[in-house]
């Protein structure tokens, strides 16, 4: 059944009325009066509707019924991601978009190649948080998570560490399984992810991680490139969670 997210503001009384793109698109369906189809107000809910009339630019639809959306998570997992360079952005927000991360942060460290200046990081999330919207409808998920960048590790330390459960995934020294690290997970609510760009990390941000209470991890023998090490990351979460 088609999916389309839409502001809860447009969504009361039995009625939902869809404008703009999401219209339009309805049209290159070749949707009709009758025709069923899902719309998400992006808090979790689904609310599953009947086309009743179509003009230029509009759909209105009838209310059939409501729902939490079955494919949201129990547990708000941010993924904080060392900025890389190239497509590979692209990749962490599409992947971890479908294995259910609530929010995706991208940050500077000490080993990023790629540092885009303050304009150029703002069309770059602009394109980020439309393929999160487009990954979102695709699996079926109940809100869209956002996408945005903070200016450096510091920054995403302080996000990590206001959740019940931090992991900072590390290629070397002394770490802990992730599989141990996710013990007794069940109960978490709040959870974050930290990897780093193409390099990995310096010492001293490993060192400042573990000083600040956070869970320093090893992801087996293997060495994950840093597009794959956060889905692989939030995949191991969302099974141990039940959410997968």
């Amino acid at each position: 059944m088609p999916r389309f997210f839409m502001a809860g503001g447009n969504i009361g009384k039995g009625a939902a009325v869809i404008y703009g793109s999401d219209a339009e698109h309805i049209r290159v369906l070749r949707m009709k009066i009758g025709d069923e189809l899902i719309i998400c107000d992006g808090e979790g809910s689904d609310h599953r509707c009947r086309i009743s009339r179509i003009s230029d630019g509009c759909v209105e639809t009838e209310v059939l019924g409501t729902e939490p959306s079955p494919a949201e998570p129990s547990l708000r997992c941010t993924v904080l991601a060392g900025f890389p360079k190239g497509e590979r952005a692209d990749y962490i927000v599409q992947k971890c978009t479908e294995c259910g991360a609530a929010e995706i942060v991208f940050y500077q460290c000490t080993r990023c190649v790629a540092r885009p200046d303050e304009k150029s990081m703002e069309k770059k999330l602009v394109r980020f948080n439309r393929i999160a919207e487009e990954a979102a409808k695709q699996s079926g998920r109940g809100i869209i998570p956002r996408v945005s960048a903070v200016p450096d590790f510091a920054g995403a330390l302080d996000i990590a560490v206001k959740t019940q459960l931090s992991l900072f995934m590390y290629e070397t020294g002394e770490r802990e399984p992730l599989k141990t690290a996710l013990e007794g997970s069940h109960g978490v609510s709040t959870a974050a992810i930290m990897t780093g760009p193409e390099g990995g990390f310096e010492r001293f941000e490993a060192d400042l991680a573990a000083a600040v209470g956070i869970k320093l991890c090893s992801m087996g023998p293997r060495i994950l490139r840093c597009e794959t090490a956060p889905v692989a990351a939030l995949t191991a979460l969302m099974y141990e969670t039940g959410n997968m």
